[in-house]
């Protein structure tokens, strides 16, 4: 069956811009599967162009319904998987005996584990913080390069990975993929952007959260601060963050953890406890 011709670069940047709108339809029962659908709906078109031809037409519906399923993983990533299930229905829509159409759905399903390990913990858990703990400190500063370098330090790397992972999915990500599994190299990759982000995020506690404690003995010649900075340094903002974290694991609320900060730092500042 014939397909409409469209070039290489169109096709990418329809992948590109579509998978930044993956979560606008986001829903509780399937999560992304209308945005990825969005981000197909182009492909199909030229997969099948001739509604008026009965078999196109319910082969085009076939392929609409197939991508009505669960799908949930992180926008910049699932550009490469657009660019691989469009290569896919292409392929199926020129020789329907060359590939069996469930193998598309389980290939997405094998792709969003990882992919959105790798994304999530290299966007949200690195970039983001970085992008943001540097805006912020700026931003404290009094200067409009924070909000500024925030965004530009988030977008680079966003868009320029949505436009590979689009680019490398189309012409043959599966060959890719392969690769990035063998020799658990993506076990690996995980296991190295989860340290980046650990460490991101323990700037962020040593450099955003100024808590400390004014208490001092013996006319005031024996400070307490400097002795916890002795044995080691911002250990009132760690210690204070992973009570929070300890809540949170507890199922603790969100406004009940708001209310536990307000109330417990008023209270501790009127002791003389917190600074």
């Amino acid at each position: 069956m014939a397909t409409k011709d469209v070039s290489l670069n169109k096709k990418i940047w329809q992948f590109f811009w579509r998978s930044w709108a993956i979560q606008d339809s986001w829903n509780y029962e399937r999560q992304m599967n209308l945005g990825f659908l969005y981000g197909m709906a182009p492909t199909l078109d030229r997969c099948y162009p001739d509604e008026s031809d009965p078999v196109q037409l319910e082969r085009k519906k076939d392929a609409y319904r197939r991508h009505m399923a669960f799908y949930n993983c992180t926008p910049q990533t699932s550009a490469f998987v657009l660019g691989l299930s469009a290569s896919m229905e292409e392929e199926y829509a020129e020789d329907p005996k060359s590939l069996n159409p469930d193998t598309i759905n389980a290939m997405k399903t094998a792709l969003m584990g990882p992919l959105s390990g790798i994304g999530d913990s290299f966007f949200q858990g690195t970039i983001r913080v970085i992008a943001f703990g540097l805006g912020v400190q700026l931003a404290q500063q009094g200067s409009l390069m924070g909000p500024i370098l925030a965004m530009v330090i988030s977008a680079i790397p966003s868009i320029l990975i949505t436009w590979f992972a689009a680019k490398i999915g189309y012409q043959g990500g599966h060959q890719y993929l392969e690769k990035l599994q063998s020799g658990n190299m993506m076990d690996k990759v995980m296991y190295v952007c989860g340290i980046v982000g650990l460490m991101s995020v323990g700037g962020m506690i040593a450099t955003l959260i100024g808590s400390t404690t004014p208490a001092t003995f013996s006319d005031g010649t024996l400070v307490i601060q400097d002795i916890l900075d002795s044995i080691m340094p911002n250990m009132i903002p760690l210690a204070l963050t992973g009570v929070m974290y300890w809540l949170v694991k507890k199922g603790v609320k969100t406004g009940w953890l708001l209310i536990i900060c307000i109330v417990g730092g008023i209270l501790l500042n009127v002791l003389g406890i917190l600074a």
